[in-house]
């Protein structure tokens, strides 16, 4: 999984929530805005849950596409802290680890698709299958 790059970020001024398109918008004093889907979110967490405790112990996450926010709450004036509806809500979301994420979206999302290929998983979340009686 990719570190983030960016060390001197922006500090966003404004930061909202779409909850029917499931992303969250990222304003700068700049112009410039980002719309981050929860998924790309949820499945780079800088939580130890997901990149793991060093070396090469990340967690592929997989079946987060429908995967939404239930609340948003700031650590401090560097961070947000972002409560997944799966129940994941470890990990604290820097302004500059949102902002790499930003610049770096395509790229990282490229990443992740390739690696879920690899480990041949899916974004589908696990369903099952009922039976009609």
């Amino acid at each position: 999984m990719n570190a983030p790059t960016s060390t001197n970020a922006p500090t966003p001024t404004r930061v909202h929530y779409h909850k029917q398109a499931r992303e969250l918008e990222l304003g700068y004093a700049t112009g410039e805005s980002f719309r981050l889907p929860v998924e790309f979110l949820r499945v780079y967490s800088p939580s130890a849950e997901v990149r793991g405790h060093g070396g090469d112990t990340a967690v592929l996450q997989v079946g987060k596409k429908d995967v939404g926010l239930q609340n948003i709450t700031q650590a401090g004036n560097y961070a947000l802290k972002l409560h997944f509806d799966d129940g994941h809500d470890s990990g604290l979301y820097s302004w500059n680890y949102l902002y790499d994420l930003a610049q770096h979206q395509t790229d990282y999302w490229q990443n992740y698709l390739q690696r879920l290929e690899a480990a041949g998983a899916s974004r589908e979340p696990a369903s099952i299958q009922f039976k009609q009686l």
